[in-house]
């Protein structure tokens, strides 16, 4: 059986998986915030509660913000800065006294949607995560792509393209560069765009209820969001041409970004016609640890060879 651990900022969720993707068990804990040796031990916990359901020892693969640097074998780039610089799989394989697959989390959502969500059977699958922050990961032929850097689909940190005028020079991006996609796309910069426009202080969801019910000042905001996800999508699709990009996080419950912004890239994307498919998760916001789990099986279901 197999164990997966979602290691976000406010929960740590277990899933305990058979080899053919059946749910056996579930649990979710807080996370405990600001203490690394404390966020170990719910790992811990998490990890031999499963396993007494199981009744054996399992495989464990966990997803992590940021990644862990080929450098150092240390975690970079989290937003949950705690794990910033800690030798988290070695801490773990220490603690659960076996060896762990770590992955990034947006890469655990791309392996879980292109093994048996909404990109399976796809050649090229591109996993969006716009929620908190704004990342992706890459799976192709059912192996996450990691790259030389492990940095292998940070989107969010690549500037908007094609932006106007009115969008320069970019807002300030926590990574130190200026107009990041992610000031834009996540549900933050989503909010302080509202609120810069209005002067209120909403939530993503009350925004674009406020849109469904003709509010024009939401509605712009809506319309300006959809374009700016185009433009960096068709970034993507120039230089990746993925068959499906699945929208994962927060601002991906949005149901209109479906049909708007495919509608939208075209004029971006250099084709003729783009085939591309912009789709939800299958498992919602437990497509993460779902692909967590399957970070530990050595071949995939329906892949001949992983």
């Amino acid at each position: 059986m197999l164990i997966g651990i979602d290691l976000g900022g406010t929960k740590i969720e277990v899933l305990l998986l058979d080899e053919t993707g059946h749910e056996i068990f579930r649990k979710r804990l807080p996370t405990p915030q600001g203490q690394y040796a404390a966020i170990l031990q719910t790992i811990k916990q998490l990890v031999d509660e499963a396993e007494q359901h199981a009744r054996q020892t399992c495989t464990v693969g966990i997803g992590t913000p940021g990644a862990i640097s080929p450098a150092t074998g240390l975690i970079k780039n989290a937003n949950s800065v705690v794990l910033n610089g800690k030798p988290l799989p070695t801490d773990l394989e220490n603690l659960l006294q076996r060896p762990i697959k770590t992955e990034n989390d947006a890469n655990c959502l791309a392996l879980s949607e292109a093994t048996d969500g909404a990109g399976a059977g796809a050649a090229v699958v591109f996993a969006v995560i716009v929620g908190t922050g704004t990342g992706a990961g890459i799976v192709v032929h059912g192996k996450v792509l990691t790259g030389a850097n492990a940095i292998a689909g940070e989107w969010g940190h690549n500037p908007l393209p094609w932006p106007t005028v009115s969008e320069l020079p970019g807002k300030p991006c926590y990574c130190g560069q200026q107009g990041c996609i992610e000031t834009w796309l996540s549900g933050v910069g989503f909010e302080a765009e509202y609120r810069l426009a209005t002067g209120s202080k909403r939530a993503s969801a009350d925004i674009v209820r406020l849109a469904e019910q003709g509010d024009t000042q939401a509605e712009a905001l809506m319309q300006a969001y959809e374009e700016r996800m185009a433009k960096s999508l068709a970034h993507v699709i120039n230089i990746l041409d993925p068959d499906v990009i699945v929208l994962g996080g927060g601002m991906s419950n949005i149901q209109r970004l479906y049909t708007n912004v495919p509608q939208r890239w075209g004029k971006y994307v250099f084709s003729d016609q783009v085939s591309t498919r912009l789709v939800a998760p299958q498992f919602g916001d437990s497509s993460g640890v779902r692909g967590a789990a399957w970070l530990g099986v050595s071949r995939l279901p329906g892949k001949s060879d992983y």
